[in-house]
């Protein structure tokens, strides 16, 4: 009977009291519409609509943290750096690897890189760059795309004591999607928030979420977190 007390506690212990971080992924001019197609280069449908909603629930967290695409102008993604390739091709990187092209995007130290506006940047407590080495392009927060090379963000959460992330931000299908599976693998309790999130094409995102779920990512509504 005590050994079950112990178990029950530790486990209250670490779903109620265990510590969280909110991800706030890529949340950049680049990737809202706007009139501006040198700053709004990359433009993902209804992200202009979620700084406000995200903004909201950054309370409920011990930790903000958020990342930035931040690519030299010559990164391999480019559509622009392949010779009479455009954007949104495929293109094949050596065995087993292929790259999605772009439209080029938040390009270090310009305006397109920069958080949208009516984000609360008061409240990020940290900022993760990725996507920096322009041979390698790097969705996640915590890898580049073939896991050579890692961020901060992994040091940063563990050293904060984070048990629980919840991801939220801009692409579903891309940044988000492959930020929350990393934050799995990685062993942190992992929350997928997808009416805070927009994704590149919004077809796929049942199957993004069926994906996400066989990995034991929880995918829910932010409103469940009220």
């Amino acid at each position: 009977m005590k050994l079950i007390l112990i178990l029950i506690l530790t486990f209250l212990s670490f779903h109620i009291l265990a510590k969280s971080a909110l991800i706030v992924v890529d949340m950049q001019k680049c990737f809202i519409p706007g009139s501006d197609q040198n700053i709004h280069s990359l433009p993902v449908s209804g992200g202009e609509h979620l700084a406000p909603l995200i903004n909201k629930i950054m309370h409920k967290f011990d930790l903000v943290v958020a990342t930035k695409d931040w690519h030299p102008s010559d990164h391999i993604s480019f559509a622009s750096n392949h010779k009479g390739k455009k954007p949104f091709e495929l293109i094949s990187l050596g065995k087993n690897y292929q790259q999605m092209l772009w439209p080029d995007h938040c390009v270090q130290n310009t305006t397109g890189a920069e958080f949208v506006s009516d984000l609360n940047i008061k409240k990020i407590q940290k900022t993760i760059i990725k996507g920096t080495n322009p041979k390698i392009d790097s969705y996640s927060g915590f890898f580049d795309n073939k896991k050579l090379n890692s961020t901060e963000l992994d040091s940063y959460l563990k050293k904060n004591d984070i048990k629980k992330v919840y991801v939220v931000g801009l692409a579903a299908d891309y940044c988000v999607k492959d930020t929350a599976i990393d934050a799995k693998e990685l062993g942190y309790e992992t929350y997928y928030i997808r009416d805070l999130t927009r994704a590149v094409d919004p077809s796929g995102l049942n199957e993004i979420y069926s994906t996400l779920e066989k990995k034991n990512i929880s995918v829910i509504e932010s409103k469940s977190m009220e």
